[in-house]
């Protein structure tokens, strides 16, 4: 046998199945291998030539004609050859495992039939098969001596031929081993162009053995494409010295042939080359995603963004299964800072014995969600009035509950699915100024200088809170524990379920305007300048934090950062811990009237009509939302999410923004009374929610509140 340029012998006594196949000295030694694969050359394009073993003049002549290629070239029978070219193969052994081994590893099978110089091999055009079938042939014809055959090296799953008694081969195809997707099918059998097999092993007679070429491209085409489909010059005929020339080209070596090519290709034209590129190319492509474990896919895949994920799963079958993945979905949700499933009572068919992702699913809800607001239509809003024409001063939304408290001494308890008042809540002999809510609680706060605490669903007053001097005008929920700050310059720490006073903390010298509680520190603005840091156990004042020139009016605080907002147009930045200005915000031309932060985002609302966005971390304003279409008035109250901003004005509108670009989506509110008295005093939002506090301080604008639906029908 003539391999790789060398003769070599192989071990009788050897594992077949892990022995590294070099070469073989006959015919009779290739069919000890345990098999023979019939995929030629998509998987290996070595080639052995099995002949009988020559003499010495004729390993010589071989040896020759070699030229140094690391390959064999295709030998030509010489007479010698045609002469002797029968080669028997002998019948199976009793007590065999198998056509390629015996049991004690040492047999193999032979054929009993003779066989003769033509060499055997047939090209298989199966559209349900992947791989290009051959086995073996002879390049010359029924008196050439040389049988060729093609095998891979490394192969886990390896075909191999048996020959017939008609004069066929038998191919065997051993079992592949199936890998169980999550959703119980085998993953591996959904690729394109597989079909399931049934059974441990099948086998297919290949027909009878006739000459036959060495496999080309043109044959690769059309067993996947099938002649009738193949790509054709249209309206051309053949020019006359073609198959000369093509046969020419057959008897050339095989470097003779690239270096016939490589002059081809500098010869032709660009268009010539693209249309072999869209020939060529096709034939090479590989369904990696399809071939690699499947943990290995959803690795691959999890690189994806949603939207080209989605499209990924229109693929095939088994990619569509590997999209629908609630593991990788579940990652997707979380960057989307989407924490539960969804969660259906009759989760919908993917196919027959597949589901959707319950986490897909929460990500194609919250994706409607999102273009409902930037572009879905505005639905007509549900109209909440009960507080005559006052002035509605503060206002909680959670859940379905929305808490409206006014200058009319009383809060009311309102249905944000229904739009009806369920309680009002009376007992204040003062305006309502300030107010917390924690799911059937509500705190409020009020010039009559108390703190009361309602029970929300019954209307029942549970607590009044004593001890204050002058209006409560500011107060921060945590817990169990509410923090209030008064205009006597105090702040008091109350426990809501006893309506016990635990601390006082006094130390600012004007009224407390802002507070903030975590749980463990008390922040406070006063509108004596300061900033104040609280130990509210040892009732003691940890830092006084020094910078502003004017009143400070908003407080943000995230246990770590304090940002403060002043009258002096500045925002500035403090470290907790050590009491240091990290960064002073200048941009604003006026009061900053409220703001929000979360994680290293600041979003800021001036009574210059102006919102700007801040990196606390560096100090960098990344967006000032502003243009043609900004307020036309001071921003009164400001709500954002991870994509949206939300601003109201005295202007009468609420415009949304996008966070990332500071771009203006549109208006969600705008007045009729916009410019002439109507005002937008207070919003709160959620994720499929806006509720809006608007009236006028000039009788142009009844009071009442506007709730907006955004969320997506269920199906």
């Amino acid at each position: 046998m003539v391999c790789g340029g060398c003769w070599m012998e192989q071990p009788e006594e050897k594992d077949l199945g892990c022995w590294e196949l070099k070469g073989f000295s006959s015919l009779d030694d290739l069919l000890l291998v345990k098999g023979i694969t019939t995929r030629i050359l998509e998987l290996n394009s070595q080639r052995m030539t099995c002949r009988r073993r020559p003499s010495s003049e004729e390993e010589a002549r071989v040896s020759s004609g070699l030229q140094g290629d690391n390959k064999a070239p295709v030998p030509q029978a010489g007479a010698e050859e045609e002469a002797a070219a029968a080669v028997v193969w002998e019948p199976e052994r009793a007590g065999s495992t198998g056509p390629g081994l015996e049991a004690d590893g040492s047999g193999g099978h032979r054929a009993q039939e003779l066989l003769s110089s033509t060499g055997c091999g047939e090209q298989e055009e199966d559209d349900e098969e992947e791989e290009e079938e051959g086995s073996c042939y002879s390049e010359e014809g029924e008196d050439g001596g040389n049988v060729y055959f093609y095998y891979t090296i490394g192969e886990r799953w390896i075909n191999y031929l048996q020959r017939t008694e008609d004069g066929g081969l038998l191919r065997h195809v051993r079992p592949k081993m199936k890998r169980k997707s999550e959703n119980g099918l085998d993953g591996r059998t959904l690729s394109p162009g597989k079909k399931l097999r049934k059974g441990s092993e099948y086998s297919r007679t290949l027909g009878p053995c006739t000459p036959s070429p060495t496999t080309t491209f043109g044959d690769l085409r059309n067993a996947k494409a099938g002649p009738a489909r193949r790509r054709r010059i249209p309206s051309v005929a053949p020019p006359p010295e073609l198959q000369d020339w093509l046969r020419t080209f057959q008897r050339w070596s095989g470097p003779e042939k690239l270096l016939a090519l490589d002059e081809l290709i500098d010869r032709c034209e660009p268009s010539q080359i693209k249309y072999m590129m869209q020939v060529i190319e096709p034939q090479f492509q590989r369904d990696f995603i399809s071939l690699l474990p499947k943990e290995l896919a959803l690795y691959v895949l999890s690189f994806l963004e949603p939207r080209d994920l989605l499209r990924a799963a229109q693929t095939c079958r088994y990619w569509r299964v590997l999209a629908e993945d609630n593991l990788l979905w579940r990652e997707k949700c979380r960057e989307e800072g989407i924490e539960e499933p969804l969660n259906l009572r009759k989760r919908r068919l993917l196919s027959p014995g597949f589901m959707y992702s319950p986490w897909k699913f929460a990500f194609m809800r919250q994706h409607k969600i999102d273009m409902n607001w930037r572009s879905g239509e505005l639905r007509a809003p549900k109209v909440l009035k009960g507080h005559d024409d006052h002035v509605i001063t503060c206002l909680q939304f959670c859940g379905n509950r929305i808490v409206s408290g006014s200058d009319d001494n009383t809060l009311k308890v309102w249905s944000a699915v229904t739009g009806e008042c369920v309680q009002t809540l009376v007992g204040h002999t003062g305006g309502v100024w300030s107010s917390q809510m924690r799911d059937s609680v509500v705190i409020s706060g009020s010039t009559d200088r108390t703190l009361k605490v309602w029970n929300a669903d019954t209307g029942e007053c549970m607590h009044t809170l004593y001890g204050h001097t002058s209006t409560v005008r500011c107060m921060h929920l945590h817990g169990n524990r509410v923090v209030s700050g008064s205009r006597d310059a105090t702040l008091r720490l109350w426990d809501i379920e006893t309506g016990q006073c635990l601390h006082v903390l006094m130390g600012h010298v004007a009224a407390v305007r802002c507070v903030q509680y975590d749980g463990h520190k008390v922040v406070s603005g006063a509108y004596d300048y300061t900033v104040k840091v609280w130990d509210p156990e040892s009732e003691s004042c940890t830092h006084t934090l020094q910078g502003h020139t004017n009143r400070v009016y908003s407080l943000q605080f995230d246990g770590t950062h304090i940002v403060s907002g002043s009258l002096d147009t500045s925002i500035r930045v403090w470290d907790v811990e050590s009491g240091n200005c990290l960064h002073t915000l200048m941009g604003h031309q006026s009061l900053t009237s409220g703001m929000e932060l979360r994680d290293n985002i600041l979003v800021s609302g001036n009574a210059d009509s102006t919102v700007k966005i801040w990196d606390i971390k560096t100090g960098q304003c990344l967006q000032t939302l502003q243009g043609p279409s900004k307020h036309q008035s001071a921003v009164t109250c400001l709500q954002f999410s991870s994509k949206f901003v939300v601003t109201s004005s005295d202007d009468g509108t609420v415009k949304l923004w996008d966070l990332k670009t500071g771009e203006f989506v549109r208006n969600l509110v705008a007045l009729e009374s916009g410019g002439s008295g109507g005002v937008v005093w207070r919003i709160r939002a959620s994720n499929t929610k806006l509720v809006c506090a608007v009236g006028s301080r000039n009788g142009t604008e009844e009071t009442k509140l506007l709730v907006l639906d955004f969320d997506v029908d269920l199906k």
